[in-house]
């Protein structure tokens, strides 16, 4: 008899953001109205699942997108600084095609396989992979949530999927309050999956990802 566990990685709702910049890890980066509505619909889809562990990053914008969903399960919400935003040496810029010609950058942007302007991509899949663990062990056989950031859920994904880490950040395939589902028998990774429960919302613009 093997036993199944799956591990849901939640990304966080839209942000209130109205200069456009990377916010990173900067604090008072809260959802929209639009966000919490996405936190919302990201709350009903967990809707009949076991869900027994609820994890998130210290960020304000996952800790308000886990609300929901610990008012629906009556779980607490457990902070883990494993699941925090990447770190980025351009976070409080206005990043745009534009900017990316000012010389004051061109510093930070030397190597995209590492990369240069941010947290190694192999230290995120390290702490990522850390706390998959961790919540597939606390959650064994039933369900886990763990609410973080495009970057760090997209790196375990692809380390998942053992393909490889650096990319293009436009196709990332981690849209807002998306969830990825890693499916476990016994410590086996046997699928990953993923859908979009606030779909309905997403405009037409392109979002400024975090990091």
């Amino acid at each position: 008899m093997t036993t199944t566990t799956v591990v849901h990685l939640l990304r966080h709702g839209e942000v209130h953001n109205p200069g456009a910049i990377l916010y990173g890890r900067l604090p008072d980066f809260h959802l929209s109205e639009n966000g919490t509505a996405m936190a919302d619909l990201a709350a009903k889809w967990f809707e009949g699942r076991d869900v027994a562990a609820l994890h998130s990053s210290p960020l304000e914008r996952a800790q308000e997108t886990a609300a929901p969903l610990a008012a629906a399960t009556g779980l607490d919400v457990r902070l883990d600084d494993r699941l925090i935003e990447a770190a980025n040496r351009l976070e409080g810029r206005h990043v745009s095609a534009r900017s990316l010609r000012d010389p004051s950058l061109f510093r930070h942007l030397y190597n995209p396989f590492q990369p240069s302007w941010g947290e190694p991509y192999r230290r995120i899949v390290t702490r990522m992979v850390d706390v998959v663990k961790h919540a597939r062990k606390e959650a064994w056989g039933r369900e886990a949530v763990c609410v973080s950031h495009q970057l760090p859920i997209w790196m375990a994904r692809m380390a998942a999927e053992r393909k490889r880490l650096w990319h293009r950040p436009d196709r990332r395939q981690c849209n807002l309050a998306s969830v990825t589902s890693l499916t476990f028998e016994d410590q086996r990774l046997v699928s990953v999956g993923y859908t979009e429960p606030a779909a309905e919302l997403y405009g037409s613009d392109p979002v400024l990802p975090g990091a």
